[in-house]
């Protein structure tokens, strides 16, 4: 599960990390629509790498979170075969269902765990 823990609300039931190369690269990819669901990028260090939606299909929300899985940056409705790259260096990204960053009042300094 992914919570927000600062406002106390679930976000997704379903997580998925991405900790080895190849999935981040596939991410999601050919991935039909997620609903209640989340896809975790975990690094080992800070990174500064751009995030691309290619043969993705469907817009996503993005959240940049530092060490202690505080959200540093937020990308919301992220379209398909676009890139995005953060302005600040990030430890971890979430990926979610479009519109979950609204619907959960998520915002910067906001501290979620899974």
């Amino acid at each position: 599960m992914l919570k927000n823990k600062t406002r106390k609300t679930l976000m997704a039931k379903r997580l998925r990390f991405c900790k080895t190369f190849a999935s981040k690269i596939i991410g999601l990819m050919f991935a039909r629509k997620i609903q209640d669901e989340a896809l975790v990028f975990v690094f080992d260090k800070d990174q500064g790498d751009a995030i691309h939606m290619l043969f993705v299909f469907f817009s996503i929300d993005l959240l940049f979170l530092d060490k202690n899985k505080k959200v540093i940056e937020i990308k919301e409705n992220f379209k398909p075969f676009t890139v995005y790259v953060p302005k600040k260096e990030y430890r971890y990204f979430v990926e979610l269902a479009a519109g979950t960053k609204k619907k959960t009042k998520t915002g910067i300094g906001d501290e979620l765990a899974f």
